[in-house]
């Protein structure tokens, strides 16, 4: 698509984020799969079920505009799929514990990148006055930062101290 114009902006973003969910979440299950901690797992799969979520909302909001969500590849979020399997699934841990850590850490790599979409498709949805869509991407924007600060809770509650025992 040729970027003329803001809406073009948002309508390739919107098609970004879509392709990012849909690779984080695999990539997320595999991580829940991974995970020892029983907290870290249920959070890992609440994750899941919440970018399925977000992929539902990106996916009506590109059709609601006339467009498909399936037109864009998100290389970001390729890249840091890559990170994650490389270092939290297929890395020889041998520390359980350790290896949660470095899962919560690769997770919320991707919930980061994800905060700076949701946040860049909630501002061009204001500017655009999309207001509905507006009102579901900043639903999106809030649950993956509800998701962040759930992983920093396991990570410095319980996570990090047994890794470091």
């Amino acid at each position: 698509m040729a970027i003329s114009n803001l809406n073009d902006v948002y309508l390739d973003q919107l098609q970004d984020i879509y392709s990012a969910c849909k690779q984080s979440q695999a990539a997320t299950n595999e991580l829940a799969d991974a995970a020892s901690s029983p907290e870290l797992k249920e959070a890992l799969n609440a994750g899941s079920n919440g970018i399925a979520h977000g992929m539902t909302v990106a996916a009506s909001v590109v059709r609601s505009h006339k467009s498909d969500p399936t037109d864009e590849f998100c290389k970001g979020m390729e890249g840091l799929v890559k990170e994650a399997e490389a270092h939290a699934i297929e890395a020889d841990i041998r520390d359980p514990d350790a290896r949660d850590a470095v899962i919560i850490t690769q997770y919320q790599r991707m919930v980061h990148y994800a905060i700076a979409g949701w946040g860049c498709v909630v501002a061009f949805a204001k500017r655009l006055g999309f207001e509905a869509d507006a009102r579901d991407l900043q639903a999106c924007l809030d649950d993956t930062y509800s998701g962040d600060r759930t992983m920093t809770e396991i990570a410095t509650g319980q996570v990090n101290k047994a890794a470091s025992a």
